[in-house]
């Protein structure tokens, strides 16, 4: 495709900062493949160690965008723990490819769900730490709905931990933590290596969730419009041949495998992209454009949740809020390029684990509606 005229974009090399996890694939893929390419960009990968450095790089311009947690960019948005600045959410990366895993002596106490694991807090008192990735992120929120719905109150009745996705199933070992929420394929890793039991995988939470995000600067987008939507349309493109296949997906799973890259094992990375018969519901990638839509009402779910846990002080506008960083409208062009369906609807309706519909058209009342939240400020991690 030559993209040329008032579209050509206005910088063709873009520096993309992306964390080694599975679902960094349509990244990955798109630059091996040259989707990039073909709209006109050059995508420049860099692998970042931390959700923190990844925040840092993004936001002092060392980073034009990120495969970033959801969570993440709204609370920069909000200026939560940080200085407040204005971000764009360009996509959805992926959804679900989460799980909540157990210690190895947690799960050996019989512990196989929430319900199991408060019966254990009861029955042997002690503060129990669990692991999450990024204070405002979707790990921490997954675990902390997984907690409360299990009616243990995360803040009250735990010690929670921020810790690189990288060094989970390790910190498990070594009995640092009584259990964890990261993104494949650390989750899978732990439960391979014996050292934990997975209780719920973050579909479970949520079918269907929102996962990575592709993340910019506000201004980032205004200066550099046309190369943003390029962006988009190129990730479109890749995400439709990862769900094309299983030829496709295993070749995935070769690639992201270099230590470039995730620098896992390949079987690792398989059993993350080529889920087996009967599994639980594994990485989603396109869905025919479901997965990738900037669904306002995701966005506000995140600051529903980040109100429920005090990270909010008041009650923002959470639809206000989910229109000026969900950058819907570049994407239904870039979807255009890319001859990609967009739904017709900027909400949709879930339903999550403990039987609540979430569809976007009570926010204020939603996030008040939960029995165990915190309303003063206070941090998600020790």
């Amino acid at each position: 495709m030559n993209i040329a005229g008032s579209d050509r974009p206005e910088t063709e090399l873009l520096r993309i900062g992306f964390m080694p996890l599975a679902d960094c694939a349509p990244l990955v893929m798109a630059s091996v493949l040259g989707f990039d390419e073909k709209y006109g960009i050059k995508l420049v990968l860099e692998r970042q160690q931390s959700w923190s450095a990844m925040r840092d790089r993004l936001t002092n311009g060392e980073l034009d965008g990120a495969h970033a947690l959801y969570g993440l960019l709204y609370g920069l948005q909000m200026g939560i723990g940080s200085p407040a600045r204005d971000m764009a959410v360009l996509m959805n990366l992926n959804q679900n490819g989460q799980a909540i895993v157990l210690a190895r002596a947690v799960a050996a106490a019989g512990v196989r769900d929430g319900g199991g694991l408060a019966a254990l807090m009861r029955e042997q008192p002690r503060r129990y730490t669990f692991g999450h990735t990024f204070p405002t992120g979707n790990h921490a929120m997954w675990l902390c709905y997984w907690l409360a719905a299990a009616g243990i109150d995360p803040l009250a009745q735990t010690r929670l931990v921020t810790v690189p996705p990288g060094q989970m199933a390790a910190n498990l070992e070594a009995g640092h933590m009584d259990g964890f929420c990261a993104g494949e394929p650390w989750s899978r890793r732990a439960v391979m290596e014996a050292s934990g039991a997975l209780v719920a995988p973050s579909s479970q939470v949520w079918p269907d969730h929102p996962g990575k995000a592709l993340g910019a600067r506000a201004d980032f987008v205004a200066r550099y419009p046309n190369s943003c939507r390029a962006l988009v349309a190129a990730l479109l493109d890749t995400a439709r041949w990862l769900d094309a296949s299983a030829t496709n997906r295993e070749a995935a799973a070769e690639v992201l495998a270099s230590p470039a890259y995730v620098h896992a094992k390949v079987d690792l990375l398989r059993a993350c992209l080529l889920p087996r018969r009967g599994d639980y519901p594994g990485l989603r990638f396109f869905g025919d454009g479901e997965a990738t839509f900037p669904w306002l009402s995701d966005g506000m779910w995140f600051l529903t949740q980040q109100r429920r846990w005090g990270l909010l002080r008041e009650d923002p506008d959470y639809l206000g809020v989910a229109c000026a960083v969900n950058q819907v409208g570049l994407y239904r062009e870039a979807a255009a390029l890319a001859g990609v369906d967009v739904p017709d609807s900027l909400m949709r309706s879930s339903q999550l684990m403990d039987g609540r519909v979430w569809d976007g058209s009570d926010p204020v009342g939603y996030a008040a509606s939960f029995a165990i939240h915190q309303r003063d400020p206070q941090p998600l991690s020790a």
